[in-house]
């Protein structure tokens, strides 16, 4: 079975920086898309950014210059570089990933458990 640990989330001053990080661990072929999300409370939860195997990536418009992501694939990890964070970047993010078990078989999606990350105001 498949698990996805975060780690790197807590509280930073406005204008400050965090990086998340993300590790796949256990037995399978392939990791596909991965991609960070986030939820602030009462809101739903929206993609971040993405980045598929050969490093195409995709932002969110809210983040687009302040946040990087990238990945290294001997390792099953993406990483998540947030700069000049902002109060409403304020959220649990979340670790995804797409998973094949074989050559020919679907992507299977998992989600890590999440990791606050909170710029007071």
């Amino acid at each position: 079975q498949v698990q996805l640990v975060e780690s790197g989330g807590g509280s930073v001053q406005a204008g400050g920086s965090l990086r998340l990080s993300c590790a796949a661990s256990g037995s399978f072929f392939s990791i596909n898309t991965m991609g960070w999300y986030r939820q602030a409370p009462g809101k739903q939860r929206e993609l971040v950014a993405s980045i598929t195997s050969g490093g195409a990536t995709n932002y969110a418009d809210s983040v687009k210059g302040r946040f990087t992501i990238s990945r290294d694939n001997a390792k099953n990890t993406v990483y998540l570089q947030m700069n000049t964070l902002k109060p409403e970047d304020t959220a649990v993010y979340y670790c995804n990933a797409g998973i094949r078990y074989c050559s020919g078989c679907v992507s299977l999606n998992y989600w890590g458990q999440g990791t606050q990350v909170t710029v007071p105001s």
